[in-house]
């Protein structure tokens, strides 16, 4: 039976399944020179590169989504806790 290639493309996403190594875990996240995806070190698909501003722009941006998001369900929760019981009068 034949091996099944470790590395490739399929219908023009990248996929690598060998196994990572540090080495190429760290150099496939910090790529000067490259755009703001690059190729997953292990796995299907594109991962941000640390090296573009534009990844961090973008982690920032995600950043403070979720950070806004807690504040909003934080708040919510407490607003629960403190209303405390509720009178509801039916004619």
């Amino acid at each position: 039976m034949a091996d099944k290639p470790q590395r490739g493309t399929l219908f023009g996403i990248p996929y690598n399944f060998e196994r990572p190594s540090v080495g190429r875990l760290l150099s496939s996240y910090w790529q000067p020179g490259e755009g703001m995806l690059v190729e997953k070190p292990f796995g299907i698909g594109y991962t941000l590169n640390l090296a573009s501003w534009r990844s961090w722009v973008v982690l920032l941006v995600a950043g403070g989504l979720f950070w806004n998001e807690r504040q909003k369900r934080d708040g919510a929760e407490e607003a629960e806790a403190d209303e405390g019981p509720v009178e509801v009068i039916v004619d």
